[in-house]
């Protein structure tokens, strides 16, 4: 039985929800038939995010690992295809960090591509009847903090584990006072599941068209 272990995000920047970990908790709870799951939350801090995420992966001792993140104003469902060695905050984390320009892994690659197959996993949640694409940016806040933090573990320590990243929409109770594209929180946990099993069943990616003109 394949082991996953998925990790959401404590909410942020005022927030009082964060659907990533409200989709994984609940992933967690209801797993896909044949996979074993385990879920973390991990704090919206840069360092110590990746610190809780070494943590659980050594507890659960995952073949996988889907970290989930918000992306709010995205409207679908994002496979990241690559996360790079930069910190550079728009916003403060959760501890009152705003690094700029600040290396992730000081004289470590600039960019690692994820090692899950992220064009099968996108047609597994488009199939599901859920809007779903390629993202070939993580952004620049933890969310790509923790992407490049898992990546750079799985390459130098954990070669036989595979992971990835996967942003998230809001949740409607998010956006009743803005104008902001949602997903119900049932929604993303579907296709968590998606994910989760295209993952576990697929070693080599689909072929299709997943760019962007920008």
């Amino acid at each position: 039985m394949p082991r996953v272990l998925l990790t959401g995000f404590a909410p942020f920047d005022g927030e009082s929800v964060n659907p990533s970990w409200q989709a994984v908790r609940a992933a967690a709870d209801e797993p896909p038939a044949g996979i074993e799951v385990s879920a973390a939350e991990l704090p919206c801090v840069y360092g110590a995010s990746v610190a809780v995420l070494r943590a659980a992966i050594e507890e659960a001792r995952p073949e996988i690992v889907v970290c989930v993140g918000q992306a709010g104003g995205r409207p679908d469902i994002t496979v990241e295809r690559v996360a790079i060695n930069v910190d550079d905050a728009r916003i403060p984390d959760s501890s009152g960090a705003e690094p700029i320009d600040e290396p992730i892994v000081p004289g470590g690659p600039a960019a690692y591509f994820a090692t899950l197959p992220v064009k099968a996993c996108v047609a597994a949640v488009r199939a599901a009847g859920l809007p779903a694409s390629v993202s070939n940016t993580a952004g620049t806040f933890v969310c790509n903090h923790v992407f490049y933090g898992l990546a750079h573990l799985l390459a130098t320590e954990l070669p036989g584990v595979r992971g990835g990243f996967v942003h998230v929409p809001y949740v409607p109770e998010q956006v009743t006072d803005r104008s902001q594209p949602s997903l119900p929180a049932a929604a993303v946990t579907r296709a968590l599941h998606e994910i989760m099993v295209a993952a576990a069943h697929t070693r080599t990616d689909v072929r299709l068209a997943g760019g962007a003109l920008h």
